[in-house]
């Protein structure tokens, strides 16, 4: 499966125009073969300019949407095709109105109870109405991961309208990718081959981690004495705790990072892990801990409204 264009030049699936160029221009300076001597800025320079291709297109891009990695294969009056066949069903234009060959799953992932798509398909595209064999329709669903089965990859059954599917799901995953599972969507009629079946990530919330990208963002409480004298203290990762030293004198916000432990990447590198720094006070201090507080501020000069 072909890296996903709007990943390629890190936009959006809503970007506008504008906002594709702009980012293939960026690109195109930082990759450009005569600017970059790097031996795999080629393959990047090129995989940019594919990208924008097809996506500064506006009828390319309406068919990369709508047909993923197959968009190519699709004939171009496809929608004319699949009208014809109808018979006009969705009052002329096409299913639903739109001629669109994606479907979506009513009920999502473990959805029960929803249209067997295929066989509305079937018999939509059955007689062919003599246009020859028509696609099977591209389906679409939402599969939610927690994070850490984001991070780490693994496999999942799922059932999706009463239909079973084991699914692969790739390590480091991000939210909005589409995992295709090929030839797993609608029938088409003939001899045409069936459509795939896309599920979309979402990655639910996380009580501690936070996703920007490829990177993880973690708070990482530490004691006044840790942060002035400096420590080495544990931080929980997605793939389990990882030791980090806090430098003498850290104040809250400062943000160590952890190369390579953020989300994993199996076309690049991985994305790093930041531990941001909060400083946490006793709330309740014993009698030693107060008396030793008030001696240290009758001892120290320092002024933090000062130092900022």
């Amino acid at each position: 499966m072909a890296r996903d264009y709007y990943e390629v030049l890190g936009v959006p699936r809503g970007a506008g125009t504008d906002e594709i160029q702009q980012a293939y221009r960026k690109l195109a300076r930082k990759y450009h073969p005569d600017v970059n001597k790097d031996p795999t800025a080629e393959d990047k320079f090129k995989e940019a300019n594919e990208a924008y291709q097809v996506l500064s297109d506006p009828d390319t891009r309406k068919r990369y949407d709508r047909f993923g990695d197959d968009f190519r294969r699709v004939p171009e009056d496809y929608d004319e095709r699949v009208r014809a066949s109808a018979g006009g069903y969705g009052g002329g234009g096409g299913f639903g109105g739109g001629g669109g060959r994606r479907v979506h799953f009513g009920h999502g992932v473990g959805g029960e109870g929803g249209v067997d798509f295929e066989d509305l398909f079937g018999q939509m595209f059955g007689g062919g109405g003599g246009y020859g064999p028509i696609p099977g329709a591209d389906q679409e669903a939402e599969l939610e991961l927690p994070l850490e089965e984001a991070y780490r990859g693994g496999k999942r059954t799922l059932r999706l309208d009463g239909r079973q599917y084991d699914v692969d799901i790739p390590a480091g995953v991000l939210d909005g990718q589409r995992i295709r599972l090929a030839g797993q969507g609608g029938r088409g009629n003939g001899d045409a081959p069936p459509g795939d079946l896309y599920l979309v990530v979402r990655i639910k919330p996380h009580p501690r981690f936070r996703v920007q990208g490829r990177d993880i963002y973690v708070d990482l409480p530490v004691s006044p004495w840790e942060a002035v004298l400096g420590s080495t203290v544990v931080v929980p990762t997605p793939g389990g705790e990882a030791k980090v030293k806090v430098v003498p004198g850290s104040s809250t916000g400062r943000k160590l990072r952890l190369r390579g432990e953020g989300m994993p990447n199996p076309r690049g590198a991985n994305g790093n892990l930041y531990a941001e720094i909060k400083v946490m006070v006793p709330p309740k201090p014993t009698a030693r801990e107060r008396e030793l507080f008030e001696q240290l501020a009758t001892e120290s000069n320092f002024d933090p409204r000062k130092e900022t």
